[in-house]
């Protein structure tokens, strides 16, 4: 499988070095070529990746001192949320010993309503303790302590609606 131009081109391959296009051939071709765009720097990645770092950089910073209590401050709001402890303390407790002794009783059907208000007011407090761990403020902590009361009043309507209703079952037998 010798071939014939493949020999003639091997043996004369200096002769075909030595020669130039004409200037012709090469402005024909480059006018054939696509328009090249000056290298702009915006449409570098990396500066746009630089970029990125450095607004997320300074949003971190502008959100941690925002949201940062000044030092001042820092010993009422502690002072703020021990003393919101202590009375979520005692008003839990109320509530759960509420909540067990209607418990006891066996008339379920009157208590959809009564279970229905009681888990909204219990929703609506679980978000108002996430506030009050987000941002602590006397408006959350007292919207709280209000919660608390409010469902401390519905336990007792409806202890007192039970009670009157005279339907008063045996407690729940404690398994051992």
């Amino acid at each position: 499988m010798n071939d014939p131009l493949k020999e003639y081109i091997r043996q004369n391959r200096s002769a075909f070095d030595n020669r130039l296009p004409s200037d012709n051939v090469w402005s024909s071709i480059e006018s054939s070529l696509p328009e090249t765009k000056p290298y702009s720097l915006w449409n570098s990645l990396l500066v746009w990746r630089v970029a990125a770092v450095v607004f997320l950089s300074v949003s971190i910073y502008l959100f941690s001192t925002r949201s940062s209590v000044p030092a001042g401050k820092k010993s009422e709001v502690a002072k703020m949320q021990n003393e919101f402890t202590d009375q979520e303390l005692f008003y839990n407790d109320q509530i759960a010993e509420k909540v067990a002794f209607i418990d006891d009783f066996a008339n379920a059907d009157e208590q959809d309503q009564f279970t229905q208000d009681f888990q909204k007011l219990d929703a609506m407090y679980q978000v108002l303790r996430e506030e009050m761990r987000a941002k602590p403020s006397e408006k959350v902590r007292d919207a709280l302590i209000l919660n608390m009361l409010i469902r401390i009043d519905l336990l007792n309507q409806q202890i007192k609606r039970l009670e009157d209703s005279g339907k008063k079952a045996k407690p729940k037998e404690a398994t051992i």
